[in-house]
């Protein structure tokens, strides 16, 4: 049986391995075994915070409401909770991130929803 001789597989992993890990700081950057390591953990990181991202979004979505709900120069003075349950109690459906978009971006318009909703 020939011999398989891996240099040019093993070299091409490694230098693959070393591409990937550019930036990172200390052996994880130079030394194939560190990077190897560092890799495998930042993809389980991104993984599980891919998830996470979802709700990190949403609860942002909720203060930015929140602060235009009840905020210094507000002049609604109504909680995000009663907001919520009066925009579904008349059946307005706009989700969370197009409310905090208008409130940002469009106060009057937002101003509308809110009497639309009391």
């Amino acid at each position: 049986m020939t011999r398989v001789k891996k240099g040019v597989n093993a070299l091409k992993t490694r230098k693959n391995v070393l591409r990937k890990a550019k930036g990172f700081r200390f052996g994880r950057s130079t030394k194939e075994k560190q990077a190897y390591e560092a890799l495998m953990h930042a993809g389980a990181y991104s993984f599980a915070h891919r998830r996470d991202k979802k709700g990190d979004f949403r609860r942002l979505w909720n203060v930015r409401i929140n602060a235009a709900l009840t905020g210094l120069d507000s002049e609604h003075r109504l909680s995000y909770s009663k907001f919520i349950g009066a925009l579904k109690k008349k059946n307005i459906s706009v989700n969370r991130k197009m409310l905090s978009e208008i409130a940002a971006t469009n106060p009057e318009a937002f101003k509308r929803l809110v009497s639309q909703a009391k």
